[in-house]
């Protein structure tokens, strides 16, 4: 895989995972997931 495709995966998966982490429970659970979730979903973009 291509060094600069994994850099901006990786940007996307924190990226993704701070947004996130950033929501409040309420905010979460408004869209339909958990804490427990948001690595999981974040590591769909570093795929």
């Amino acid at each position: 895989m291509n060094p600069i495709r994994i850099a901006k995966n990786w940007i996307s998966y924190r990226r993704t995972l701070n947004e996130l982490g950033n929501l409040s429970n309420q905010a979460l659970s408004d869209i339909g997931i958990t804490r427990f979730d948001i690595r999981n979903i974040a590591s769909r973009s570093f795929r």
